[in-house]
């Protein structure tokens, strides 16, 4: 789950103040994110539900989650779904736990992560019977991610994502301009849904990930390695203002989160 938008706003930041971001900064970012077992909201039951859509898979079945992170949801997919399944994320720290955690599930044999961006997918049209991304689609975009991944999926073939989505139409101002400045795309459940049906696919399901997915398997889990990371890297103005960064995150959750939340997409290739 490469939930990596942190390291687009602070580059986004250093470069309004004309400044650059240097690799270890993205390197700092990868490690915090390396330290849990998901990088974004979600949990083994919002995995196992939406898996409850997808219709005929089999133990020849191609899979792909894109933007995997560490493997956390794959993990859950490869207890619970037949197939083989390909672990996609840019991040190589991400995909050398996702091999690791492989191994001791004893799955080497249908499951293996490998480097690669969401922008330059390594398969071929028509390869693949789903595609899984949870929390990642944003990096690319949810319309474009929807439209250039669909040459890769058999007719028929599924396509599952969760994407920050507005439950509301309207919300307090704060609340707005944060995520309209964070993604842009983020948009009402209803015009989602549109553009999934636009790009192509029969829309299957529809769900709300649940507060505790935030709250227990995320938010919650980053206080230890918050206060790790600021004594491991006392003084580091980088580490402080992603910290920070974070903290407003999750701050405007507790206050706002009625306003939004992560929806699971899931679509039937036409």
């Amino acid at each position: 789950m490469g939930y990596l938008r942190p390291i687009i706003i602070l580059v986004n930041i250093m470069s309004k103040e004309n400044k650059s971001i240097h690799e270890f900064d993205v390197k700092l970012i990868c490690e915090y994110f390396s330290s849990m077992e998901r990088q974004g909201p979600g949990s083994p039951e919002v995995t196992i539900k939406a898996l409850s859509f997808i219709d005929h898979l089999t133990n020849e079945s191609q899979i792909a989650d894109i933007g995997c992170g560490t493997g956390g949801q794959t993990m859950v997919m490869a207890n619970n779904a037949p197939g083989h399944i390909v672990g996609i994320d840019l991040f190589p720290a991400f995909i050398d736990i996702f091999n690791d955690n492989v191994n001791k599930l004893n799955q080497q044999n249908r499951v293996n992560g490998i480097v690669a961006s969401m922008e330059n997918l390594p398969f071929q049209n028509e390869e693949l019977d789903l595609i899984w991304s949870e929390g990642a689609i944003y990096n690319i975009g949810f319309q474009r991610g929807l439209n250039e991944w669909r040459k890769f999926l058999k007719t028929s073939g599924y396509i599952a994502v969760s994407e920050a989505s507005w439950f509301t139409e309207e919300r307090p101002a704060e609340i707005d301009n944060f995520w309209k400045n964070a993604y842009s795309e983020i948009d009402l459940i209803s015009n989602k849904v549109a553009q999934m049906q636009k790009a192509g696919y029969i829309p299957m399901a529809t769900f709300v990930l649940p507060e505790n997915c935030w709250i227990e398997h995320f938010y919650a889990l980053q206080i230890a390695t918050q206060e790790k990371f600021l004594k491991k890297y006392a003084g580091n103005k980088t580490v402080e203002g992603f910290i920070a960064y974070q903290r407003h995150e999750a701050e405007l959750y507790y206050k706002y989160k009625e306003f939004y939340g992560y929806v699971f997409y899931i679509g039937k290739k036409i």
